[in-house]
């Protein structure tokens, strides 16, 4: 009797595992310099201090830093494994939290143009990660080339950051309207990051959802405003994220806020895996 309930429960956990897909969620912005891998690096620590499998992947090509954000160094990286066809297993570290991680390397600056066999090669990869983690979350670099972009397209959901300053939110609404027009039923969140106060960054949150809304007739979720906080430059500093320097900072407290919405609102994903989506974008 022991024997079979001990049997049934192994039988159970496995099937949790094979069933278990990871969520995938790309982090974009529709210009550089607004914060956004900070965002994606603290966002990716709370997700795990929830008892979650969080997997970073650093795809910010040429401005990848999630290694130096965290102080960590990575002595293999994504561009070492399609360069010596390595496990993507060499390439995943450990962070803070539990949260995994995977760098770019300053050397992979054509991910977003490999070669079909390359590309395969990172399918095949991938597909052994899916069912390890809950979230999967890209840091895309800013820009709109169709291979970047087919990444977002593929994903469950993207986050797009921005900041109040008008060209951030310019190229963050040219952002969002290529996605409104190439994959309309795309779930998008917005952060909007480094506000002056509160209510600046809730007004600006606001006007920003209602001009999406009128003119592209798409429903974003506001995901939330992140303050103006000289904890985040401290951080860089010290290579600390900043949620981990000081939890009690304005910044930190707002991306818990931030972090347990998100948690809490259930999106509805799109059909078939990352990695089959991905495939009909780039190869078919």
């Amino acid at each position: 009797m022991i024997h079979d309930q001990a049997a049934k429960l192994r039988q159970r956990m496995h099937d949790e595992l094979v069933t278990r897909e990871a969520k995938t969620i790309a982090i974009a912005s529709g210009k550089g310099g607004v914060g956004k891998s900070n965002v994606a690096l603290n966002f990716s620590l709370e997700l795990a201090s929830h008892d979650n499998k969080v997997l970073l992947f650093d795809l910010d090509i040429g401005m990848g830093n999630v290694d130096i954000l965290l102080g960590l160094e990575s002595d293999t990286t994504l561009a070492d494994m399609f360069e010596n066809y390595l496990s993507i297993h060499d390439v995943i570290k450990t962070g803070p939290r539990g949260m995994a991680y995977a760098a770019a390397g300053s050397a992979l600056n054509d991910f977003f143009s490999l070669s079909r066999h390359d590309m395969a090669y990172f399918f095949q990869q991938y597909e052994e990660l899916i069912p390890a983690y809950d979230y999967i979350i890209f840091d895309m670099g800013a820009g709109a080339s169709f291979e970047m972009l087919s990444f977002v397209f593929a994903a469950n959901e993207c986050i797009v950051v921005t900041t109040p300053e008008p060209t951030s939110i310019t190229d963050a609404y040219g952002l969002i309207k290529y996605i409104a027009n190439s994959k309309p039923d795309m779930p998008v969140s917005v952060i909007m990051n480094r506000s002056r106060s509160v209510k600046n960054g809730q007004q600006a949150l606001e006007r920003f959802h209602r001009v999406i809304e009128q003119f592209l007739e798409m429903d974003i979720r506001k995901l939330g405003i992140l303050p103006e906080d000289k904890t985040v430059s401290d951080a860089v500093l010290q290579q600390t994220p900043y949620i981990l320097l000081n939890d009690k900072a304005a910044v930190s407290k707002a991306m818990k806020d931030i972090s347990k919405r998100y948690i809490g609102t259930k999106t509805t994903r799109s059909p078939g895996n990352f990695v089959q989506r991905l495939k009909r974008l780039l190869m078919d």
